[in-house]
């Protein structure tokens, strides 16, 4: 098992949901950690409970502002030091199909779900090919590999599986191991939470009981936490939250090769 004790994670969205169980289990395992939300009271919650075993610090941070990133960045190596495990997670799960879309949704959720991703990416991997070390774990979803009707979601989801399987070739011979988590349903808030801090994103009344039953059909976050730093001890390009989406990637995959 590797041993990551004394290093520094930074965790986009790591005040709750997977991000906090990403903390928590590298808090456990001795990593200071900055955790970086957009929700400030619970990032002092979350705070309050992981200085019991670790060094925290936290930051109020939009991961669409990319100026502020950069400046939280380096703030996090001065009373840190160099980040070693980055994991840009931060998302929002709206939802809009065809006839629903519009310039302020896609906007909006390539903005949290992709251009965050980028942004954490431009802040720290230049710092982490400097040393020639480091870990990224960029958060998808098993949407990202398998698409359903959810349209600005599934874009911006697939485009952090592709912008990951690609980093990880670029930066392999840097010293600099690139993941991206996939996850399946998982026993989170997420819904909940991206109605209430983007209100035009909210699902539908009729659908927010049937989402919600999915996603507590999943494990939750701290089993999550751990399945994550178990993969990346294994150095797999790839974690998975179970095997929900295994049947369906291999009817895509049998559609695009009878498609060649």
């Amino acid at each position: 098992m590797r041993d990551w004790a004394g290093s520094t994670a930074f965790v986009t969205g790591g005040a709750r949901g997977i991000g906090l169980g990403i903390a928590r289990s590298l808090a456990k395992r001795g990593v200071s950690l900055a955790l970086a939300d957009v929700d400030a009271s619970a990032l002092g919650q979350a705070a309050e409970e992981l200085t019991r075993l670790t060094e925290v610090r936290t930051y109020e941070l939009d991961v669409r502002d990319r100026e502020r990133f950069e400046e939280v960045a380096d703030e996090t190596e001065r009373e840190l030091g160099p980040v070693d495990l980055l994991f840009n997670n931060a998302g929002v799960v709206p939802y809009a199909t065809a006839e629903q879309l519009s310039y302020d949704t896609w906007d909006l959720v390539l903005g949290v779900n992709l251009t965050g991703v980028i942004n954490g990416i431009q802040a720290f991997l230049p710092r982490m090919i400097g040393r020639r070390a480091g870990h990224v774990v960029n958060t998808a979803s098993g949407a990202g590999l398998v698409a359903d009707p959810n349209v600005p979601y599934v874009t911006s989801k697939f485009a952090v599986v592709g912008l990951s399987e690609s980093l990880r070739l670029s930066a392999a011979p840097h010293g600099v191991e690139v993941s991206v988590l996939c996850p399946g349903p998982v026993d989170t808030d997420i819904v909940g939470n991206t109605g209430a801090l983007h209100e035009g994103l909210a699902l539908r009344d009729d659908l927010v009981p049937v989402v919600e039953a999915f996603l507590r059909s999943g494990p939750g976050v701290d089993e999550v936490g751990e399945m994550v730093l178990a993969a990346m001890e294994a150095g797999k390009p790839w974690i998975f939250t179970g095997y929900d989406a295994g049947p369906h990637i291999e009817a895509r995959t049998a559609a695009l090769l009878d498609c060649l």
